[in-house]
């Protein structure tokens, strides 16, 4: 044992790799769906580290600090614009004033429990699940000219308070958004999810919630069909409402030839059809039989993730895509929206959004022809533009540097702060350029992930060795603080959402869990409502929430100090 401390204490790095790997390895574990997350895991496992007296260079956390919250940027970045400058303002302003709220609550129990300026900033990050806000709350803390004692004193504090709090800020949000809410607000979730699709042009039954299989079948047409003489386009155009088929390839005198939009369909023709299945039958049953052809039928298909770009795009429902040129023989199956991914309800009055993933099906052909107009084809990559990545992080690491005196008051939104904003937006400007900046998703997760822990390690490390004297001194009562901190701007927000705001019930759960970026709360609450439609109120709110509430670290600490 001598030895391990020994070595660990020799070489530090190795202790930063033991708390992530047993870090990971506890966060990963469940108990009746409760987990510590990655996070929090990491951080009490590099505290029991460094309680062995095991010191590191406070640059190393620095370094993936910066990492991180670029990514963070880079990945809210479209959201947060568009709620900024288009149909989301409300939902934007709706998750500034949670934020507000969620700054306010913490601050006051800090004020009155009397808490230090670190055990106030750890009590706001874990209160309010911020894990970010640290970084920026340790900057403020290191510029306030104190002696070192005392700045470590302050910081140590930081991540006591922060682990206390988290575990009710994690699994308390979950429950009064899921559980709580819908009671306290009287809505019943899943008659307001249900009414809320058929407002997106769902039908009674339910249909458009869910991708049903796109199939290709083969129609032999009859002798007196009324499809005979009329041209590929004409047919196509004259479905009904809702209804999608597409002439893919014709079988004509023994040869095969792909549809054009003008061509003629001319008696004996047999028509590969691709669509809807229960659609297929009703459209085409009286007019042809189907017949077995494996050689008409073998068109080559694939589905593709498509990264929306077009402005022409951006705001226009499904339903006005669905008669678009541009959408023709293609079939949407999932739309994924905001660093979180989340998945949108694919329903006819659905608006898509630059910035948006959608995961279509269909001939290559035809998707190849439809990225052309929508975007581009988000092909699986491991390339990682890493020039782009480390210019920005250094263009928005150095206008954060700046230092404006006001009235002898140094001001500045530090390093960190720059590579949040340079994140947010560069991750804005590719959405709408994409053929730069390229970070792939593995790469994202790596930096947004890694980035965070490597900085949490170094911080549970360096507290280590008073964290057991802070626990004591600050008990019980800060966990109770921690349960006043999570749960009023909740409880403020879920009401504000429904009466001042009035948005619709569906979303009023989703827009407040945005706000407070709790994505283990939307998914409760989309299990609850048996529903996606929630997940419409999260990503702009995520976006603003996300941003503001990583800067109120440093914030949390001006107005205390």
């Amino acid at each position: 044992m001598t030895w391990f401390v020994s070595t660990l204490k020799a070489y530090p790095e190795i202790a930063i790799f033991l708390a992530l790997g047993i870090g990971y390895w506890v966060g990963g574990k469940s108990y009746k769906g409760f987990s510590l997350g990655a996070v929090t895991s990491t951080l009490l496992v590099a505290i029991v580290i460094g309680i062995l007296g095991v010191k590191i260079s406070a640059n190393v956390k620095s370094v993936f600090f910066l990492m991180f919250l670029f990514a963070v940027g880079y990945g809210v970045g479209p959201q947060f614009v568009r709620g900024i400058a288009k149909d989301g303002i409300p939902q934007a302003i709706f998750a500034a004033i949670v934020s507000v709220l969620c700054l306010a609550a913490p601050i006051v129990a800090a004020m009155v429990a009397g808490y230090d300026l670190g055990s106030a900033a750890g009590l706001f990050a874990g209160s309010q699940t911020i894990s970010a806000s640290m970084g920026l709350a340790t900057d403020a803390i290191n510029r306030l000219g104190r002696s070192p004692e005392e700045t470590k004193q302050l910081l140590d504090g930081m991540p006591i308070a922060y682990a206390v709090t988290y575990i009710f800020g994690t699994v308390g949000s979950a429950i009064i958004l899921a559980q709580i809410g819908p009671k306290l607000l009287g809505i019943d979730l899943v008659a307001a999810c249900k009414d809320y699709e058929q407002q997106l042009g769902a039908g009674a039954d339910g249909e458009g919630t869910e991708w049903h299989e796109f199939e290709l079948r083969a129609y032999a047409l009859a002798p007196h069909s009324p499809y005979i003489g009329k041209s590929v386009a004409e047919l196509e155009a004259s479905t009904a409402e809702g209804v999608r088929a597409f002439i893919e390839r014709i079988r004509r005198g023994g040869k095969i030839i792909e549809a054009q939009l003008d061509t003629v369909l001319e008696p004996g023709d047999i028509v590969a059809i691709g669509g809807k299945r229960d659609q297929l039958i009703a459209r085409l049953g009286p007019s042809g039989r189907e017949v077995e052809d494996s050689e008409l039928l073998n068109v080559q298909t694939e589905g593709v993730d498509i990264y929306i770009t077009n402005k022409e795009v951006d705001g226009h429902t499904l339903q006005e895509m669905a008669r678009w040129p541009g959408a023709r023989g293609i079939f949407l199956k999932k739309i994924k929206r905001g660093p979180t991914e989340t998945v949108i309800p694919v329903l006819p009055k659905t608006k898509l959004y630059r910035g948006d993933v959608i995961t279509v099906v269909g001939r290559t052909q035809d998707i190849n022809a439809t990225a052309k107009h929508v975007g581009y084809i988000d092909r699986p990559t491991t390339v990682t533009d890493v020039a782009f990545v480390s210019l920005a992080i250094t263009v928005g690491a150095l206008i954060g540097a700046v230092v404006i005196n006001v009235s002898g008051i140094p001001l500045t939104i530090s390093t960190a702060g720059g590579a949040l904003i340079a994140g947010i937006i560069f991750g804005w400007y590719r959405a709408i350029h994409p053929t730069f900046g390229r970070i792939p998703e593995p790469t994202l997760w790596f930096m947004n992930s890694v980035g965070l822990n490597v900085f949490i390690a170094v911080v549970g490390i360096s507290a280590g060795p008073g964290f057991i004297a802070g626990l004591q001194k600050l008990g019980v009562s800060l966990f109770l603080w921690g349960i006043f901190a999570t749960s009023i701007p909740l409880i403020i927000g879920m009401y504000l959402a429904k009466y001042v705001f009035r948005f619709h019930p569906a979303l009023v759960l989703g827009v407040c869990a945005g706000a407070r970026t709790t994505t283990a709360a939307l998914g409760m609450i989309c299990e609850t409502a048996k529903s996606q439609v929630p997940g419409l109120g999260y990503t702009v709110t995520y976006a603003v929430g996300n941003t503001l509430l990583t800067i109120w670290g440093m914030v949390v600490i001006m107005i205390l100090s």
